[in-house]
């Protein structure tokens, strides 16, 4: 069970994006939990169970055939219709135990979107919405669990019928046989003795096999996640490679989602940034702007054309290696729920006080730390719910100034502040950027007056690129974006 949760956990913190695209983590969560408790209670009980009937009836059949040939015969000719059905009923079990499995990974998945999404429930006044919906989860899972009832207790209905019927057929034969003096009145009483025990064990058995069934269905879902394939991430690769100068080169890259093939987002898109540049990307939705941060991180591969770092292909390097080397700060900071300390840590684990405090300062984050009295000690609770905005959002940039990234990605980093906190969280990353290369995701332009270059994506394409001053001063995209944010902002 160690090797189990282990695996299967190792598993998926490693599957790439494209997986969990398509699946949610509540459903995931089930499976490691529910399903393998399932399988838990099959090894550490019905499983020995099930061993300790087997030997008595193997041990049992021997000695009726050593005490009685034409008896044992005679009961186990009762045995190949026990075993069909048995394989039938086991089969039906099985399926029912996967569904049953499904239907709780889809019930853990509600509780889970719900409490995570907790305060959008209660502001529409959705509790009552949400009890149904669970309840009718809830429901189809008793259903099948009462299908899956009556079909145990169907199967153990008919073997205690062949059991019994068998030994008053044992008893009818031994009767006859010992009145023809085939066999002693001695050895009739002993072969009833060992039937008896050979019967109670096969009764026995029978709901442990099927148990052992409703095991077998879980760890079909189980073996889902062991069986696939998952990124070739690997701890030694961690600083194996000279650090990047940060040149990034787009050639001709294609791209769209596994998840909508159809759709597709990037349509030969090429452009180049020199090593310590800092470039914003700029455009409406759906342009492509977080499609080529996350192909830059490889979080998924280009359909067709090919991502340069340093002049070789970004696939070529390994994947460990290359996003040791890339830090993101996003708009939607997702800290743990430990300490300040091990949240920023968490970019360089095990790294020492006095660096965590020299990231935190250049962060901006120091005074606010240790404004807490617990310092760097300070819980932050589930998500990060315990500090503003403001201040996770430093405590991101504490973290990526303690990676020392040679590509920095800013994805929206200021977008959801106030003045205040806007100042020192910009001034907190025009500190971080410098020396690095960096990606700067923005729909405010007045975010990115000082990029060295400004692409502006439209439908997955470059549309114009240059600095603030050379765009504005045109009548395409980017001055038409600007003058509207413009006027918006006035009024």
């Amino acid at each position: 069970l160690y090797s189990l949760r282990n695996a299967a956990y190792s598993t998926l913190v490693k599957m790439p994006l494209s997986f969990f695209a398509s699946r949610r983590v509540g459903e995931l969560n089930s499976r490691i939990s529910s399903d393998l408790s399932q399988i838990g209670d099959t090894f550490t009980l019905n499983l020995a169970e099930f061993l300790r009937q087997l030997i008595i009836i193997i041990g049992g059949i021997v000695a009726l055939f050593l005490t009685s040939m034409k008896l044992a015969l005679v009961m186990l000719a009762v045995i190949p219709v026990v075993a069909v059905l048995a394989v039938i009923f086991g089969r039906y079990i099985r399926r029912l135990s996967k569904q049953v499995q499904d239907a709780i990974a889809e019930s853990n998945t509600i509780v889970e979107e719900t409490l995570q999404g907790i305060t959008n429930v209660k502001a529409f006044a959705n509790e009552f919405f949400e009890i149904v919906r669970y309840g009718r989860v809830t429901s189809g899972i008793r259903d099948l669990a009462v299908k899956g009832g009556k079909a145990r207790g169907a199967f153990f209905s008919f073997i205690i019928f062949c059991l019994f019927g068998a030994i008053i057929l044992l008893i009818w034969v031994a009767v006859r046989l010992e009145k023809s003096g085939e066999i002693s009145h001695c050895t009739m009483i002993q072969f009833m003795l060992y039937t008896i025990f050979v019967g109670a064990s096969i009764g026995g058995i029978a709901e442990q096999y099927s148990q052992i069934q409703k095991a077998v269905g879980a760890t079909e879902r189980l073996m889902e996640i062991l069986d696939a394939t998952p990124e070739a991430v690997y701890e030694k690769d961690k600083g194996a490679m000279n650090r990047f100068h940060g040149e990034v080169d787009f050639k001709d890259v294609k791209f769209s989602y596994p998840s909508r093939v159809e759709v597709e987002v990037l349509k030969g898109l090429n452009f180049k940034v020199a090593s310590g540049q800092s470039v914003a990307l700029v455009g409406q939705s759906g342009a492509g702007k977080s499609t080529i941060v996350s192909l830059i991180l490889r979080f998924y591969d280009p359909v067709s054309g090919q991502i340069l770092i340093d002049g070789k292909p970004s696939a070529s390097y390994p994947l460990t290696a290359m996003r040791d080397q890339m830090a993101i700060v996003p708009q939607d900071v997702l800290l743990f729920g430990g300490t300040i300390y091990e949240n920023i840590s968490y970019a360089k684990p095990g790294a020492s006080r006095d660096l965590v405090r020299e990231a935190a300062q250049k962060a901006n984050a120091l005074e606010f730390i240790d404004s807490f009295p617990e310092g760097f000690d300070t819980v932050v609770g589930e998500r990060g719910i315990k500090l503003s905005g403001g201040q996770r959002q430093r405590i991101a940039i504490a973290r990526a100034v303690l990676k020392d990234p040679a590509i920095l990605i800013l994805d929206e980093a200021t977008s959801s502040l106030d003045s205040e906190s806007e100042r020192l969280v910009q001034a907190a990353l025009d500190e971080l950027m410098k020396g690095r290369t960096t990606f700067i995701i923005a729909h405010r332009l007045s975010t990115i007056r000082n990029a060295d270059l400004i692409l502006v994506l439209e439908e997955g394409v470059v549309k114009e690129q240059g600095t603030h001053a050379e765009l504005i001063s045109g009548n395409g995209l980017y001055a038409t974006l600007s003058k509207l944010q413009f006027s918006n902002s006035l009024s």
